[in-house]
């Protein structure tokens, strides 16, 4: 078991707070500009690939192509009418949507976007690619995106109606779970980086990127990412088809706009997260970088970041086109039942591979110990399985009961496996209908329908109808 000993990365962060201050502030509107420019890319494009999957007509009406239509988008939104619902919290209601967007806008500053200590030169002075970095930047990003978040359930809650206190609720839980399953996924890309610096973690990343090295850390992003950032098919707090627009019901004009900005800005921030932990950063994909030793310097980076950023944005087009929304139940299930106790999991092989590794273990050695231990935890929890039978009974004698809608004084939706009452439906008409028609014995007979057809138009003659 004598095998080569891996220590854990130590960042260095020398190359970062000595610019001045003119250009950090260029750095910082650079940052600004590439998200807004890439949100109104991102919605042009979503409702173009939508159009394209469901073979109807994107938009192709302002500029060319219609590129320009989420700018007009935005100032159609600037001119219309403003509402303030009378019995909202006014102050809360409106610093709810900039509570949302702040925040969405700070994640960008810890993205690297070229290597740290390959600098580029602006107007003669050499920088690096990044605003700035931190020993804790990713905790930096989960703590804005919590933050942003808060701006979504106060919009809930201070709007005075209940659709958006619904919503409000919805964000709450779903946050909660989803970014347990993130933050997990995460700590396994830091056990085999040694660090949660940006930077540092792109760098560990020169002989291989973490999707390949830790592909169900990768699975469990891509899902949690979506129901982070409030999308298609996860976006319960804004579900239109139950919530009428959830949280964001009752706003208007540049308030709402400010939300949709927000969706957008945590879109792109989660998709360069992603980029920056699993897919490289701003590293050039193997082929391009095998035979060109210079497409991880310069300004080429910043192509390899955009390109991969990209593909991640239409990964959630994607989605959205093709996968219908789940019920809030499900979802919620997904979180809890799926992806965290598979997320442990897979933290504590990491960790034991991580800890067998320093410890000097022979790879195919480590590969045989944590390969049976997880046959073995397969194959107990397929015993266990089979002999629990207690759960089903329970749940059938559950839906036996009759459910009641109206138990708790309000209409309440039925659960998996309940049944709503048939609705009380007037008796039809038909059958007595047919009683009181008068049965002849043929065609002029007394009884017969021209009879009954003389008989009303003399009575109505004499009523003087």
């Amino acid at each position: 078991m004598n095998g080569p000993v891996e220590h854990l990365a130590q960042e260095d962060l020398s190359m970062f707070g000595t610019d001045p201050f003119w250009l950090v502030l260029i750095k910082a509107v650079f940052c600004f500009a590439f998200l807004m420019v890439t949100v109104l890319i991102s919605i042009v494009f979503e409702r173009k690939i939508v159009g394209w999957m469901q073979l109807r007509v994107g938009p192709n009406r302002h500029g060319p192509w219609g590129m320009l239509q989420s700018l007009a988008d935005g100032v159609k939104l600037m001119f219309k009418e403003d509402i303030i619902v009378k019995g909202s919290d006014k102050l809360v209601y409106l610093l709810a949507p900039v509570i949302g967007a702040v925040p969405a806008f700070m994640a960008i500053a810890v993205i690297p976007f070229g290597p740290a200590d390959n600098q580029i030169s602006i107007f003669g002075h050499r920088t690096a690619m990044q605003l700035t970095d931190m020993p804790v930047a990713v905790l930096y990003i989960l703590a804005t995106a919590s933050i942003a978040s808060y701006g979504v359930v106060l919009a809930g809650w201070s709007s005075g109606s209940t659709y958006p206190l619904l919503g409000g609720v919805r964000a709450t839980a779903q946050i909660i779970s989803y970014e347990i399953a993130m933050g997990l996924s995460f700590a396994a890309v830091f056990l085999y980086s040694g660090s949660m610096s940006t930077s540092a973690i792109v760098g560990e990343q020169a002989d291989g990127w973490f999707a390949y090295l830790l592909p169900v850390s990768f699975l469990i992003y891509l899902i949690s990412m979506v129901g982070e950032a409030h999308r298609a098919p996860f976006d319960m707090p804004e579900s239109e088809g139950d919530l009428v627009a959830g949280f964001q019901t009752e706003y208007s004009s540049i308030k709402f706009a400010m939300f949709m900005l927000t969706e957008y800005i945590h879109v792109v921030t989660v998709s360069a997260l992603a980029v920056t932990l699993f897919l490289g950063g701003w590293r050039a994909p193997a082929p391009i970088s095998t035979w060109w030793e210079g497409a991880n310097h310069g300004w080429w980076p910043i192509l390899w970041f955009s390109a991969k950023l990209v593909v991640l944005i239409f990964f959630f087009i994607w989605i959205r086109g093709t996968l219908p929304r789940v019920r809030y139940d499900q979802f919620m299930k997904l979180g809890w039942k799926v992806l965290i106790p598979i997320a442990l999991v897979w933290l504590m092989l990491v960790a034991t591979v991580r800890a067998m590794r320093n410890e000097g273990w022979d790879y195919s050695s480590v590969v045989y110990w944590v390969a049976g231990t997880a046959l073995a935890l397969l194959l107990i929890s397929f015993v266990v399985d089979f002999f629990r039978g207690g759960g089903e009974e329970e749940e059938t004698v559950a839906q036996d009961k009759p459910f009641d809608p109206m138990a708790g004084g309000f209409p309440v939706p039925p659960l998996p496996g309940q049944e709503l009452p048939p609705v009380p439906r007037r008796p039809s008409r038909a059958p007595r209908e047919r009683e009181r028609e008068p049965v002849g014995a043929g065609a002029g007979g007394p009884g017969s329908p021209g009879d009954a057809t003389d008989a009303t138009t003399e009575s109505k003659g004499a009523d003087g109808a």
